[in-house]
């Protein structure tokens, strides 16, 4: 079997094991990182059937009288269409434990929270739901991140 391992500070690049109980304290902190990639891809594939079903099916949501902010529905539609597929590309990228990954999928998750919660006129139930889905992820992100350098994979 294989231990967890953490990097040496020496030139040679080797890596020691962990100590039992920082080992599996760690695993449990890393796995927060898997959930957050996981919910990431997740909530990413939930704006792309909602920016779908705006684009093609203008029946379904119902807009009441003040109508929607900023954008018309087609508008929201392509918004929810690309910002789900960028989430989903971020939250397959932040299984890899790259830096760069957290940092974006942060701004991302941020920025399709504030997504949802102008287009909740349209649709608030699913908004809520996305929105709690992306405040856990920028946590677990936040949090956890720092974490996955060394053991993701």
């Amino acid at each position: 079997m294989t231990e967890p391992m953490r990097p040496r500070t020496g030139t040679t690049g080797a890596r020691v094991p962990l100590p039992p109980d920082q080992a599996v304290a760690r695993s449990r902190r890393v796995g927060w990182i898997w959930f957050a990639g996981a919910i990431t891809v997740l909530a990413g594939l939930f704006n792309v059937v909602e920016g779908v079903v705006a684009l093609f099916d203008r029946d379904y949501y119902v807009i009441g009288p003040s109508g929607l902010l900023v954008f018309s529905l087609a508008g929201w539609g392509w918004l929810h269409l690309i910002l789900g597929i960028l989430v989903v590309l971020t939250g397959i990228a932040l299984f890899t434990g790259a830096q760069w990954a957290r940092v974006v999928t942060v701004a991302l998750a941020g920025f399709n929270a504030l997504a949802q919660l102008a287009f909740l006129s349209a649709y608030p139930f699913w908004g809520v739901i996305v929105i709690a889905l992306d405040v856990l992820v920028i946590w677990a992100v936040i949090v956890h991140g720092d974490e996955s350098t060394y053991e993701i994979w």
